[in-house]
C-alpha cells in the first residue's frame, strides 16, 4: 500500500515538473521573438544576451523535458553537460560584445517593450524556479534541480538586465546596459562551471 502511494506520488510529482518545463518553454520561445525584436530596436547588449539566455533556457527546458521520460544516471549526467556547455558559449559571446561595446562608447536606445518583459520575465522565473527546485528536491533529480537553478538564474538576469534599461532609460547611464551584460556573463561561467563539474 505505501509502495502504491510513493509510485502515485512520483507520478504526479513527475507530471508538475513536466508541465513546469512547459511553461518555462513556452514563456521562452515567445521570450526570444520579444528580446530579439526589443535588441535590434534598441541595440541593446544586455536585451541581446538575455534573448541568448532564453534560447538556452529553451535548450535545458527540452533536455530536462527529454531526461523526465528516462531517469537513467547516463541521461542526467548528459543533461548536465549539455545545459553546461551552453553557458560556456553565452558567457564567450556576453565577454566579448560588453568589452566592444564600452570600448567604443556605444550608446543603446531605451526600450520600454524590453523594460516591461524583463520585469514581467523577473516575477515569472523566480515562481518557476521555485516549483522545480521543490519537485526537483521532492524527487531526488538533479537534472530538474540543475534546471531550477538555472531559471533561477534567469530571473536575477531578468532583473539585472531591467536594471541597466531602467537606469540607461531615466538616468541616461548607456554604460549600464553593456555592464548588465557583464552581469550575465558572471552567472553564465558560474552555472557552466557547476555543472560541468558533474
Amino acid at each position: 500500500m505505501r509502495n502504491d502511494s510513493t509510485e502515485e506520488g512520483n507520478r504526479l510529482l513527475l507530471r508538475r515538473g513536466r508541465q513546469l518545463e512547459m511553461a518555462t518553454l513556452i514563456w521562452n520561445v515567445a521570450g526570444v521573438i520579444i528580446l530579439g525584436l526589443a535588441a535590434i530596436a534598441a541595440r541593446s547588449v544586455a536585451l541581446a544576451g538575455f534573448g541568448l539566455d532564453s534560447v538556452i533556457e529553451i535548450g535545458a527546458s527540452m533536455v530536462v523535458l527529454w531526461e523526465l521520460a528516462d531517469v537513467s544516471h547516463t541521461r542526467q549526467y548528459r543533461a548536465i553537460k549539455m545545459i553546461g556547455s551552453s553557458f560556456v558559449a553565452l558567457s564567450v559571446y556576453l565577454a566579448a560584445q560588453s568589452t566592444i561595446i564600452l570600448a567604443v562608447g556605444f550608446r543603446p536606445h531605451h526600450s520600454p517593450i524590453g523594460i516591461g518583459w524583463t520585469a514581467a520575465t523577473a516575477l515569472v522565473m523566480f515562481a518557476l524556479a521555485v516549483g522545480k527546485l521543490k519537485v526537483g528536491a521532492s524527487l531526488n533529480n538533479l537534472v530538474l534541480r540543475a534546471e531550477g537553478r538555472v531559471t533561477m538564474i534567469d530571473g536575477i538576469l531578468a532583473t539585472a538586465v531591467l536594471l541597466g534599461l531602467v537606469l540607461n532609460a531615466f538616468v541616461g547611464w548607456w554604460w549600464a546596459d553593456p555592464v548588465a551584460g557583464y552581469v550575465i556573463f558572471y552567472y553564465a561561467i558560474r552555472e557552466a562551471r557547476t555543472s560541468l563539474k558533474h
